[in-house]
């Protein structure tokens, strides 16, 4: 069973796309993105945001936090979107994400991620979303 969007985020104003990068995030890598989407109970559709992290530097991380960013055809901002990176914990019998705190990443370490979204602007060109990382929390 799917974790609802409203459940796996905390919902917030927009975060300004000027806000600084936090000064670990040139230490991680996310790459290998995947998008996907699948149907709720409620007659929506949720979109899956999936892909890798790799801790590159020398402290643990035990939280990220992202912004996310859906662009139009003029390549400007159509949603803007910031929550808490979710690390999968499981893939079968479904997807089941945890908070990075639950299993910090180490120096070296790498894990797949989801983001999962309730909605997408209907403005959204379907290219992939840019992924600022906004605060990294270390020990």
């Amino acid at each position: 069973m799917q974790r609802r969007a409203s459940q796996a985020r905390a919902v917030s104003a927009p975060t300004p796309v000027s806000t600084p990068l936090d000064p670990y995030a040139g230490s991680l890598v996310l790459d290998q993105l995947a998008m996907s989407e699948a149907p709720y109970l409620a007659g929506g559709k949720l979109t899956y945001l999936d892909g890798h992290i790799a801790n590159n530097g020398a402290l643990t991380v035990t939280a990220v936090t992202v912004q996310v960013l859906f662009r139009n055809y003029a390549h400007e901002i159509a949603q803007n979107e910031t929550q808490p990176l979710k690390l999968i914990r499981m893939r079968e019998p479904y997807i089941d994400v945890q908070p990075v705190s639950a299993a910090p990443l180490p120096p070296g370490a790498q894990r797949d991620f989801r983001l999962i979204f309730d909605t997408v602007s209907p403005d959204w060109d379907g290219a992939y979303p840019e992924i600022r990382v906004l605060r990294v929390e270390t020990h």
